[in-house]
């Protein structure tokens, strides 16, 4: 069939299939070559890997939770109440939980800043917006520790609560530790970046723990990624288990 575009550059010249090696040597050739049909990182691609497996744990959590709850036959605690906090002799509904959640959305902005000068190459903003993550990271776990110690204070134990329902501790200190978890190791894994970031670690490709090549800020935005997602996770906690 004749060329229906004779003027198209395409038109007079052929394009050479890609030259691949055949058997084992073939094999190996392609894997240590990195080839890829998308163009994505393998680091981010592992950490949407990670991500999607945490969603799934996350998950099984919250429905575990919400099948307890309407299934126990003991009233479960008021949330507005057992969650108060006193200011001024006056108990006010949920403050300590709205200001923590607060802090870890805004946390979520500084992150999202950090990737957008981390690629700019603006290594300071990088770096000091990097340590603001982290410090209101850090913020959000002290914040927790406090309800924590407040609850056990109040005899609230993974076996009883003197509010209702026992199982109402168990899953309270199961989602609220394990995301709590994740905040933490987040908050280190920042800060750690933010050194490396302010010595020129990704820049230079100087080697080191979580040192990646030459100019691979990417490794911020794969952090965000995983910072991002812990935040999502909050709000569905503060949704399902606060307001609820």
């Amino acid at each position: 069939m004749a060329n229906p575009h004779p003027s198209s550059p395409m038109s007079s010249e052929k394009i050479a299939p890609p030259v691949t090696q055949e058997g084992m040597a073939g094999l190996v050739s392609d894997w240590s070559a990195e080839r890829r049909v998308f163009d994505v990182p393998w680091g981010k691609a592992m950490m949407w890997l990670f991500i999607l497996s945490d969603v799934f744990i996350f998950a099984c959590f919250l429905v575990g939770y919400m099948v307890l709850r309407m299934s126990t036959v003991e009233p479960w605690p008021d949330a507005s109440e057992v969650f108060a906090l006193n200011v001024g002799g006056h108990s006010i509904p949920l403050l300590l939980i709205a200001i923590m959640t607060f802090i870890l959305i805004s946390s979520s902005g500084t992150m999202a800043l950090a990737v957008k000068y981390g690629y700019a190459n603006d290594r300071r903003r990088t770096a000091v917006l990097l340590l603001i993550t982290a410090l209101l990271g850090a913020t959000f776990v002290g914040m927790q520790a406090f309800e924590w110690t407040m609850l056990i204070g109040e005899g609230v134990r993974p076996w009883v609560n003197p509010w209702g329902a026992a199982q109402f501790g168990a899953v309270f200190f199961l989602i609220t530790g394990f995301h709590g978890t994740h905040v933490t190791i987040g908050v280190i894994f920042i800060v750690i970046m933010a050194v490396k970031v302010m010595r020129g670690s990704l820049e230079g490709g100087r080697p080191g723990f979580l040192t990646g090549r030459k100019g691979s800020y990417g490794m911020i935005e794969s952090l965000g990624l995983y910072w991002h997602f812990v935040d999502l996770v909050w709000v569905f906690i503060f949704a399902f288990f606060y307001l609820w």
